[in-house]
């Protein structure tokens, strides 16, 4: 942070990842940028909110903002909390990651009484992150990717586990979770297409009827809802480029109209795409 009134995310020192533990406000208006902000509660009584989620933290807990969510720092003590922000590509470039997106970016509080393992990790690996920041490592850069590549692998597998328990399916011996995600990598890698189920399905060498019944079993939600939901996310990154009409984010993300465009960005987001880029930094 530089000041109290504007926040700044630099990836100076070493690219891509920053971390800081010092001069964090007491309190900050909602926003949301295009990294991931992960926060470890230092002390208790750390009040966050993300989206409509309001957070006490005490100490050892950690919260996941991650990127293209809003969100606000209500109240924390001096020197009371420690995070990380890292940059969105960190996760895009590994579809695997952004296939489970949904659960991932759903997954935002880390109570240490609850998963006292995966909290202490993440703090251990973001303080790891500082020594880096500070050392003289020619490697630095590289080093700090691959905390914040374990910190999510360790979510992701955390992840997985619940959803293998939701249904009662092992995600990874699963074929069918396969098909999965090579769907769901089609889609990440077309959704600014004016693509259909039967494509996917065609694709991935099932009939759409299968395609779907296994969506709902596994992404717990229909086709049409994850395509929204891939294409809100990529307009939410356009509308960080405030020369790019809002319209043209509809159309370039995939959407065929800006009614459907504003319902489904609405209905993930909470905000309207002019309201949302307002808070944009």
């Amino acid at each position: 942070m530089e000041n109290l009134n504007k926040e700044f995310i630099k990836f100076d020192t070493v690219s891509s990842v920053s971390v800081t533990d010092v001069s964090v406000p007491g309190s900050y208006h909602a926003h949301w940028h295009n990294a991931a902000e992960f926060t470890v509660a230092l002390k208790d009584g750390c009040v966050y909110k993300i989206n409509d989620e309001t957070f006490e933290l005490m100490a050892g807990d950690v919260l996941l903002a991650w990127p293209q969510q809003i969100h606000e720092t209500i109240s924390i003590p001096s020197n009371g909390a420690m995070f990380t922000q890292f940059s969105a590509v960190i996760i895009e470039n590994n579809l695997d990651l952004v296939a489970i997106s949904r659960f991932l970016y759903n997954f935002k509080y880390i109570s240490v009484k609850e998963y006292p393992e995966l909290a202490r990790y993440i703090a251990d690996s973001i303080n790891e992150i500082k020594k880096i920041h500070s050392s003289s490592d020619s490697l630095a850069e590289t080093r700090c990717k691959l905390c914040i590549y374990n910190i999510l692998i360790k979510i992701a597998e955390q992840v997985i586990s619940q959803i293998n328990y939701n249904s009662n399916d092992k995600l990874e011996s699963d074929a069918s979770w396969k098909y999965i995600q090579a769907a769901c990598t089609y889609i990440i890698e077309n959704s600014s297409d004016d693509i259909s189920q039967k494509d996917v399905a065609d694709f991935v060498g099932l009939s759409s009827f299968y395609l779907s019944k296994l969506f709902k079993r596994y992404m717990n939600m229909s086709f049409p809802v994850y395509l929204s939901n891939i294409r809100v996310q990529a307009a939410a990154k356009l509308l960080m480029d405030k020369s790019i009409s809002i319209t043209d984010c509809a159309f370039l993300a995939g959407f065929q109209s800006t009614t459907a465009f504003n319902k489904a960005f609405h209905e993930i987001t909470g905000y309207s795409p002019r309201d949302y880029r307002k808070l944009y930094q």
